[in-house]
Order: structure tokens, then C-alpha cells, then sequence
């Protein structure tokens, strides 16, 4: 790891790997219409498939932790990799969307093994002073990512089909895992001494959910990840339906507003060097609330055009982007150790809830802006009041072990 040229191609291959849940999850967007006139079904049905996308990738974290340090980060990685082939490809001929439905859950199955094993491999490839910087590119390529790929999936599918997405998608994974076996050098190998024993790996687990800090966290974090996925959700039966907008158009549209999570993370490190964390966690809450308010007022009033409907959405999905690095930051902070598995189980609470409100958007039927921005009220004042009650308890707490203290030196 010590050549520039080596140490590039690295970082480009974990960027790709990183890459590939975000361009699984956006770039089929644009062809939602066009997949719901093949199979005879609505675009809120075709939603379902990102709610088994959602639950794939939620059970997949709980399991390919412990197997990336039982066998080594390749081998699970590569099974992974052979797997979201196998399944993209499932996905191009599928015969129903019930079909589409399970195949994207496995899908999603093998696309978690590249994030996980990227995260893991920052920590075997470079020494801890870089992590962050490596890190850092990593976010910036998730964030990045929803931009470039409904544009992407709209070309694609405006001109070979919507099951060209699929196709294209497997043969990606094909290049990168080529590129793996050439380039990648020095990850982990097998650890014979990890134990595989579901006692045990439960036992650790309990372990981190005990901790009060990190539930709390990883719940609002949740949120504000939920108030994305309903708005990718929403978005195609919204833009195209609704409003009435091209493939192309909602792709570039997709990308605008996706703009507005990059510009809350920078606009995020300014404000740390002011403000805690929790504080702009509060902060975001009651914008996204008020926000959500206004949009659903205009929705019920059959006011709510596609220019405000642009502004509230740039503003509230930019409201989401301060939640969440912050929420997470939070959660991960209690663990000196156990992180991996803290970091499994907030990925599984996040896609956990994620794909209950994806599948309540499916449930839906979406002729208006109302159901998405009734959906994202809910969560936003959900999460508000979560962390409204938390931090009077906390107060409470406090008062009391003060209390106790008095009490105790009175009495001595």
C-alpha cells in the first residue's frame, strides 16, 4: 500500500464497491412506469419491490459481519458478488413482479456484502490516521450516486427497456469483481478462531441494544433515513404520474434533489464546529416537521405544484441529510468495541423501518403528493416527540442522581 498508483486504484475499487446498494436502489426509478404497464400493475405495487430490496439488505447486515471475519473479506464477498449477478439477471427475465418482488430480495442479499466488505477493508488496507479521509470519499460516492443513476436508468430505459437496467447492473458487478481479484491486495484473511455459534453472535448483539444511547439514536436515525426511502418510494408515481414528467425528466429531477443531501453534509461540518450534534438533530426534526406541515396543508388544498413541491422536498430531504450522519455519529459513539456489530444492528434497524414505509407507500394508491408527505409528517413528528421524551428523561435522570447524591451527604 505504499505506491500512490496502488493506493488509488484501492480506494476506487472500495468507491465502487460502496456504490453498488445506492445504484441497485436508483437507477430502476425512472423505469417504474414502464414496469408497471408490463406486468399490468400500478406504480405503487412496483414500489414493493424496493420494500424487499430494503428487507434484503437489512437481514443481509446481521449476517455477513460474522462471515467477513470467520472466512476472510473475499470469500463472502465474492459469493455475494455471484449472487447479485445471479439475481439482476433473475431480474431482467422476470415473469411477474411477484417475481421482480423476490429476486430483488436476494438482489439485495449480495449487494450488502460489497458495502460491508468495503467498510471492513478501509481498516485492513490503510492505518488508522487515513481511515477518516478514506471514509470521507466513501460518503462523497454514496451521495453522488443517486445523482448519476436514475439518470443512467432513464437513458437505459427510454432506450433499450426497463430490463436493460438489470443487465447493465450484473455486468458491473462482473467488471468490479474482476477488478478485485486483480488489484486487491492485503484484506484479512479467515480468522478460525471467530465463532459462528448463534448463542454467540446473539449474545453480542444483546449486548449492544442494551445500551440506551444507541437505541435512541439508532430509531431517530432510522427516521430520517425513512423519510427518505418514502420519498424515493413516492417519487416515480408522484413526478411521472402525478405531475407528469418524462423518464429523463424525473432522472434529472432525481438528481437535483439528491443534490441537497451533499449540501447538508458540507453545511453539517460547518455547524459541528457551533453546535452538538444532538442539538442539530433537534433542530432538523422541527424544520422537517414544519416542512411536512406546509406540504401537506397544500397537498389537501390541491395546491402543491411542481415548483413547491420541488422546494419543500429539496428542503426536507436536506433536513434528512443533517439528521442522519449526526444521528449515526451518536448511536456508534458508546462502542470502543463491538462496533462492527453496533454498526450491523443500526443498519438493520435502519433498513428495517425503511422497508415498512416502503411498503406502506405500496400499499397506497398514489394519485396525488398527499400519501408521501403525510408519510414523512408522521415520521418527522414521530422522531421530534422520540427525542422530546429522551431528552426529558434524561433531564429527569439527572435531577434524580443529583438528588441521591444530596441525600447521601446529608446522611453521612
Amino acid at each position: 500500500m505504499n505506491r500512490p498508483r496502488s493506493q488509488m486504484r484501492t480506494i476506487v475499487l472500495l468507491g465502487l464497491l460502496t456504490a453498488v446498494v445506492p445504484f441497485s436502489i436508483d437507477m430502476y426509478l425512472p423505469g417504474f412506469t414502464d414496469i408497471a404497464r408490463t406486468y399490468g400493475s400500478s406504480v405503487s405495487r412496483v414500489s414493493l419491490t424496493l420494500s424487499s430490496f430494503f428487507i434484503g439488505i437489512g437481514i443481509g447486515q446481521l449476517l455477513y459481519g460474522p462471515l467477513l471475519d470467520r472466512f476472510g473479506r473475499l470469500r463472502p464477498l465474492y459469493a455475494g458478488l455471484l449472487l447479485y449477478c445471479g439475481a439482476s439477471v433473475g431480474c431482467a427475465f422476470a415473469p411477474s413482479l411477484d417475481a421482480l418482488v423476490a429476486l430483488r430480495f436476494l438482489q439485495a442479499a449480495g449487494a450488502c456484502s460489497a458495502s460491508i466488505a468495503a467498510t471492513a477493508m478501509v481498516r485492513d488496507l490503510f492505518p488508522p490516521e487515513d481511515n477518516a479521509k478514506i471514509f470521507s470519499f466513501l460518503i462523497l460516492v454514496l451521495s453522488v450516486s443517486p445523482m448519476l443513476a436514475p439518470t443512467v436508468g432513464s437513458v437505459l430505459s427510454a432506450a433499450l427497456g426497463w430490463r436493460s437496467i438489470f443487465f447493465v447492473l450484473a455486468a458491473l458487478i462482473v467488471l468490479i469483481a474482476l477488478g478485485v481479484r486483480l488489484f486487491l491486495r492485503g484484506a484479512q484473511g479467515p480468522d478460525r478462531h471467530y465463532s459462528l455459534r448463534p448463542l454467540s453472535i446473539l449474545r453480542t448483539y444483546r449486548s449492544v441494544l442494551r445500551e440506551r444511547v444507541f437505541l435512541l439514536y439508532a430509531l431517530l436515525s432510522a427516521i430520517g433515513l425513512a423519510g427518505l426511502f418514502t420519498y424515493i418510494a413516492s417519487s416515480p408515481a408522484v413526478f411521472m404520474e402525478h405531475f407528469g414528467l418524462s423518464q429523463q425528466q424525473y432522472g434529472i429531477l432525481f438528481a437535483f434533489l439528491a443534490s441537497g443531501l451533499i449540501i447538508a453534509a458540507q453545511v453539517n461540518t460547518v455547524l459541528l464546529r457551533r453546535f452538538d450534534s444532538a442539538f442539530i438533530i433537534r433542530r432538523a426534526f422541527a424544520a422537517q416537521v414544519l416542512l411536512a406541515s406546509v406540504y401537506v396543508l397544500l397537498a389537501l388544498l390541491q395546491r402543491d405544484g411542481l415548483g413547491v413541491s420541488i422546494a419543500l422536498l429539496f428542503a426536507y430531504l436536506a433536513a434528512a441529510g443533517l439528521i442522519m450522519p449526526n444521528a449515526t455519529a451518536l448511536a456508534m459513539r458508546p462502542f470502543s468495541s463491538h462496533a462492527g456489530s453496533a454498526s450491523a444492528l443500526l443498519g438493520f434497524v435502519q433498513m428495517g423501518l425503511g422497508s415498512v414505509v416502503t411498503v406502506l407507500i405500496g400499499l397506497l394508491a398514489i394519485r396525488s403528493a398527499l400519501p408521501m408527505a403525510a408519510v414523512m409528517l408522521g415520521g418527522s413528528a414521530g422522531g421530534l416527540l422520540l427525542l422530546l421524551l429522551a431528552t426529558r428523561a434524561a433531564a429527569r435522570n439527572k435531577k434524580n442522581a443529583s438528588l441521591r447524591e444530596q441525600e447521601a451527604l446529608v446522611i453521612e
